[in-house]
């Protein structure tokens, strides 16, 4: 019987490339315009040297936007929400009190995510802008329904991140747009979640991953559920029909299995070297029905 094997070849050096570090935002999307294609933006840079290293990107040009000062910001304003910018590291939101008292789901993501060493560089938004299917912070913020703010010389906008995320590796993002900050809502009052990753060994990525939000499960007319998943298809996914599901005034046991044959209907998941599709959809139930569980009985 024959065996698929995954070979990764690591480079010593990195391609050549030519490096710029503005000083002004206006500077640095200047430069992006100007070489669109063929630049790449760094923030932390985890991600993107080592994907250069195993040249599974390109870049002719980086820009480096950790000293722009403005892109450094955690502002959170009570009743609307926190503003995460594009240079805050991961350690730094997962030390903030706010973050992990206001919004536990992603603190609980973060804790997940690489080690206290990467964190240390890698930021929210980069982790975002790959457009990997296993971002650990995705399935969090799409159940949180945060926003991206991206701008260019053009101008600015807003994309939702369910939007965001357009296959492996893409996203909504033009050649010279980038993104400023992330703005994640509110969450509804009396919310509480988990995210629950699946991997094979501690130093491999993930298998798949699931964040479960829920506020006033026992209040029809008031209760939120809501589902996302990491690595299960090409991209992160949130299963929006599951939050309408939930509003039924029926037995809360009953709903959650009706979820899960939900999610089932709607999900067929990719197998690939770190999972079979039968594992995965192994994994989605059981961890479905253990966060549901543990967060509605509390």
């Amino acid at each position: 019987m024959a065996v698929s094997k995954s070979v990764i070849v690591f480079h010593t050096l990195l391609p050549e490339f030519e490096y710029f570090r503005p000083k002004t935002l206006q500077e640095a999307l200047e430069l992006l315009d100007k070489y669109q294609g063929d630049a790449k933006v760094m923030a932390g840079g985890t991600g993107l040297l080592f994907f250069m290293r195993l040249r599974w990107m390109q870049a002719k040009y980086v820009i480096d936007i950790k000293g722009i000062k403005e892109l450094h910001t955690i502002k959170y304003e009570e009743g609307k929400g926190l503003t995460v910018g594009a240079t805050v590291t991961l350690s730094e939101l997962f030390e903030n009190e706010i973050v992990k008292n206001k919004y536990p789901i992603l603190w609980d993501g973060i804790r997940q995510l690489a080690d206290m060493h990467i964190r240390n560089r890698a930021t929210l938004v980069g982790n975002l802008c790959f457009g990997m299917p296993s971002a650990d912070t995705a399935p969090a913020l799409l159940t949180l329904k945060a926003k991206l703010n991206v701008v260019s010389v053009n101008g600015t906008r807003t994309i939702e991140l369910k939007d965001f995320f357009k296959g492996e590796g893409k996203t909504a993002l033009k050649p010279n747009e980038m993104v400023t900050s992330v703005f994640i809502p509110e969450p509804p009052e009396g919310a509480k979640g988990r995210y629950l990753k699946f991997v094979r060994t501690a130093d491999d990525g993930p298998i798949m991953g699931i964040a479960v939000l829920v506020a006033n499960p026992r209040d029809p007319a008031k209760r939120i559920v809501r589902i996302a998943f990491s690595n299960v298809v090409s991209t992160p996914i949130i299963i929006d029909e599951v939050e309408e599901l939930f509003k039924q005034d029926k037995p809360l046991g009953e709903l959650a299995e009706e979820a899960i044959k939900l999610i089932k209907s709607k999900v067929t998941p990719k197998s690939d070297v770190r999972g079979s599709r039968e594992l995965r959809e192994h994994l989605m139930e059981y961890g479905t029905r253990y966060l549901l569980k543990t967060l509605i009985e509390g």
